[in-house]
């Protein structure tokens, strides 16, 4: 028997009591809020660096406390100096394929992070974006190795570059990949922004000439499309701080204006102005009466509020 098998046994066999005593050890306490706090202190002057840190505090407490996963957070996290390699192996195992090695992937994805710092600060804020919006992000490290939208947006912003390098055989296969695996497709041709939230990710879907800003919210099954066989620029243009819903669909090369609000399953057709909502199948836009003053604050796209509109929805029937 190999030994590493042999050892194994052992491990199984002799050691059955102490496992089942430690099956019933409390588990370990969290960590300290100094140790993981929620969001980056407001002297950090190196997000990167800061993120990285509680990633890996992250992964240490989890994989004490869960064993079984030990393994899978040294290979992922622990092994790793720094987040852009950590990230470049998560991709690339989660990418690979038997024709395309995680070995090629893992090289191209690194390479891209090196050279390109506005992606490796992208890849923060899309970290900050998702612990801070979504209350199901309980961690870093659980958005880093278990969010299919976060990683689908960071090969994404590989693909994008070497669409930009003209290597887009590689850029579209790539595409490929991500719709194959993370079932979001976006093309590789088109803008995005940081800051960017993918929550649940399933079914979106991103045309070619769409354009997306800065700190944007996106729910599952959203398409931004064309209207049919048009050629050139075709496709949505959002803008910063927008948030859409569930299931919308904005077809065209309409504008959504920074700040505005796409209610679940609207279908939308025309331009959006900033800071307006709109919603139903065509779109309409409500929440605000004619010359009146704008009453928030914050931007729908970081507040994640999908429903403050109805307050000011006079004709609102159920």
């Amino acid at each position: 028997m190999p030994g590493g098998q042999a050892h194994a046994h052992e491990g199984d066999g002799g050691g059955s009591q102490s496992n089942h005593r430690r099956s019933r050890s409390p588990p370990p306490p969290a960590l300290p809020v100094e140790v993981v706090p929620a969001f980056p202190p407001p002297e950090s002057e190196d997000e990167e660096s800061w993120v990285w840190s509680q990633i890996k505090a992250e992964a240490r407490r989890d994989a004490d406390a869960e064993p079984a996963l030990a393994s899978f957070l040294y290979a992922t996290v622990l092994s790793h100096p720094s987040l852009p390699r950590s990230l470049s192996f998560h991709l690339a195992n989660k990418l690979c394929s038997s024709t395309l090695l995680s070995t090629l992937l893992y090289d191209l994805f690194l390479a891209s992070f090196t050279a390109h710092p506005s992606l490796r600060a992208a890849v923060v804020a899309d970290l900050l974006a998702a612990r801070s919006r979504d209350p199901a992000c309980v961690g870093f490290s659980q958005c880093l190795l278990n969010f299919k939208g976060f990683l689908a947006i960071q090969a994404h912003r590989v693909s994008h570059v070497l669409w930009a390098q003209q290597r887009r055989p590689l850029a579209l296969a790539l595409q490929s990949r991500v719709a194959d695996v993370f079932a979001v497709d976006i093309h590789p041709a088109a803008s995005i922004g940081k800051g960017i939230l993918l929550d649940h990710a399933t079914g979106v879907v991103i045309g070619e000439t769409a354009v997306v800003g800065d700190s944007v919210s996106i729910l599952h099954h959203v398409t931004l499309g064309g209207t049919g066989k048009a050629v050139g620029d075709r496709h949505p243009k959002i803008g910063d701080g927008v948030l859409i819903g569930a299931g919308a669909t904005i077809l065209g090369n309409v504008k959504i204006g920074a700040g505005a609000k796409i209610g679940a399953g609207s279908v939308v057709l025309i331009d959006v102005p900033a800071r307006n909502t709109a919603v139903g199948n065509p779109a309409r836009l409500i929440g605000r009466r004619r010359g009146e003053a704008e009453r928030d604050e914050d931007m729908p796209g970081e507040s994640m509020d999908h429903t403050s509109f109805i307050g000011q929805w006079s004709d609102y029937i159920i």
